[in-house]
């Protein structure tokens, strides 16, 4: 196996698609579907090549490997079928009939037929599907028959033919299969109030559908008809694991390009989607390398001009997150905020995105160095900082009900922890929970001693909380006349929110932003370091208390005793009655004798 192969191997995502082998000469020789593209995908590399020789000679000839990723594996196995019909591969398997996957249609015609086709005929028809699976096709159709009555001739029913009484009731009337309008025994509106719930359930509207099955089950059951009720029990699990509609293959888009921008500190990736009747046949990712800090709406448009030239590209609709800085003659663009075009953009986004990731991945095994100088860049712009943060503080408060309070500060340097730069602070100058005069006061202890010693300061400080908690360190940093230094922010828990000094408003970065993640991880270390300190501090408070020495007083008994009256000299002056309150009356009889007997 090549280093090149080895390399690809080791970024594939473990998501369900379809992969590509390509030759030396660029060109597909096999296409293939996984539900896991990286198990699959390296199974071919790793296992015993001299069990089949089709399958060594493959492998030999492998010099690169693309992917596409989808959300099932339904779609990935339609999309698989699409892609062989296109390109041919040399080692696939050939469709000798051509057959694609079964649809179901409702038929454009007065009193429509409702069937299985595998032939798609533009003549305002309704399509759904494609099904991947036959058993699950036929068990939809059973249902909606055994729902709705409906005709499966083919006769013309015209209600000039209808009111001349040209035609005569079939058996399927005489067994409850038909309601025989070809008699006039059904009009057409009652009968098309019946196509549109049959609609509702292929377009996978299933809740009406779920309550009348579910009802016949129950009803069933308590006639102890339970072979029926099987019957409908089975039903209604098909219903739930059916799918309506998939986003690869919809025959009502017409042939579509679709574009998608995810973009990076120093480079972006568009993804494109070639749709031909409906069907995705091509994807393709374009890698850009920004120079002069490029806007999205200018790469995207490059992107577009210079992919569809590539292509050889004719559409005459453009799927995009956002409008471009260019308009193409002749074409429009769409923007779309619901239905089938926007699933086709968000799987152009997920492509995008899985390219990046692996790009930014390559570079953090092959240059550690330069993934820390992106991360920080990127934090840079995200908190608008002057300088890279390479020295950033996080500080966090620990206190239990008020007692032993204690803080924390964490040290990070290029975007990693630096424990042996970590302190603890007792709080010396507040009494009781007050979170905000607590920060206050570490703050200032902490930066003003750094300014005495002429030690240089962090870029970025992080406080854990809100506003408040912000507010009152940010009073600290300007005592101290530093806040043109010194970058400060605060992170709230609840949405995981970035306040600013003095902003309304706070900052919302994506959960999968690298930014965030060393906010987080540096927030979580600071409240794991204060909270040990806290426990360690707490525990010796405990073990070092004469209460520990009282039979049959423990420490669980300590702890709430500390936590309701806050220090040892108000313990022991308790009253019987107060100390009551608190625990049982045996153990605060114990402790109020203690104390009163031995005169503490």
């Amino acid at each position: 196996m090549s280093k090149e192969i080895s390399y690809l191997l080791e970024v594939l995502p473990n998501k369900p698609g379809v992969y590509q082998f390509l030759n030396a000469q660029s060109e597909i020789i096999y296409i293939g579907k996984a539900k896991d593209l990286k198990k699959r995908i390296s199974s071919y590399f790793t296992r015993n090549q001299y069990e089949s020789a089709k399958l060594r000679v493959l492998v030999s000839r492998v010099v690169d490997i693309k992917h596409i990723i989808v959300n099932t594996e339904n779609d990935a196995l339609l999309l698989e079928n699409n892609l062989i019909k296109k390109f041919k591969p040399k080692y696939n398997v050939l469709l000798k009939d051509d057959k694609t996957f079964p649809w179901i249609c409702i038929k454009n015609e007065p009193f429509p037929r409702v069937f299985s086709t595998r032939r798609i005929v533009h003549d305002g028809s309704q399509y759904f599907g494609p099904y991947t699976s036959g058993v699950l096709m036929k068990t939809i159709l059973d249902l909606i028959r055994n729902i709705y009555p409906l005709r499966n001739c083919n006769l013309l029913l015209t209600q000039k033919f209808i009111l001349l009484g040209r035609y005569k009731p079939c058996l399927e009337f005489q067994i409850g299969n038909c309601n025989a309008p070809c008699i006039n025994n059904q009009t057409e509106e009652d009968y098309d109030k019946n196509i549109e719930s049959i609609v509702e359930i292929l377009k996978g509207n299933l809740h009406m559908v779920n309550r009348i099955l579910l009802n016949k089950m129950n009803e069933n059951a308590k006639n102890y008809k339970f072979e029926q009720a099987q019957k409908y029990k089975e039903k209604i699990a098909a219903l739930k694991r059916y799918q309506a509609k998939s986003t690869i293959v919809n025959p009502k888009l017409n042939d579509l390009d679709v574009f998608s921008l995810i973009s990076e500190i120093n480079f972006a990736c568009v993804n494109y989607l070639k749709i031909i009747k409906g069907a995705v046949v091509q994807s393709q990712n374009l890698e850009i390398k920004k120079v002069l800090n490029e806007m999205d709406e200018e790469l995207l448009g490059f992107a577009i001009s210079e992919l569809r030239q590539r292509i050889g590209s004719k559409a005459k609709e453009i799927i995009v997150p956002f409008l471009p800085d260019f308009t193409i003659e002749g074409c429009n663009y769409t923007v779309p905020s619901r239905g089938d075009k926007l699933k086709l953009l968000d799987l152009s986004k997920r492509n995008a995105t899985g390219f990046v990731l692996q790009k930014l991945q390559s570079i953090n095994n092959t240059n550690p160095k330069k993934r820390i100088n992106r991360i920080l860049l990127q934090m840079k712009k995200d908190f608008r900082l002057s300088n890279l943060p390479e020295h950033i503080e996080c500080f966090d408060n620990s206190n239990l009900q008020g007692t032993n309070p204690v803080a924390a500060c964490v040290v990070f340097r290029n975007a990693k922890p630096s424990k042996k730069e970590y302190r603890h602070f007792n709080i010396k100058t507040v009494s009781g929970p007050d979170d905000y005069a607590s920060i206050e006061e570490v703050v200032f202890r902490r930066y003003k001693r750094m300014v005495e010693e002429n030690k240089p300061l962090p870029q970025l400080v992080v406080i854990d909380g809100g506003k408040g908690q912000l507010g009152s360190a940010y009073k600290s940093i300007t005592k101290l006349s530093i806040d043109k230094e010194v970058k400060i922010i605060g992170i709230a828990k609840r949405l995981e929110e970035i306040f600013f000094p003095g902003e309304p408003l706070p900052l919302f970065l994506d959960k999968s932003s690298e930014s965030l993640k060393v906010i987080q991880m540096s927030r979580n270390e600071a409240h794991r370091f204060g909270l040990t300190f806290h426990r360690q501090k707490r525990e010796g408070v405990l073990k070092s208390s004469s209460l520990i020495k009282i039979d049959g007083i423990g420490e669980k008994t300590v702890e709430l005793l500390y936590r309701h009256f806050k220090s040892y000299n108000k313990i022991i002056k308790a009253t019987k009655e107060e100390l009551e309150s608190i625990i049982s009356p045996e153990r605060a009889n114990k402790i109020y004798s203690y104390f009163n007997s031995n005169k503490i």
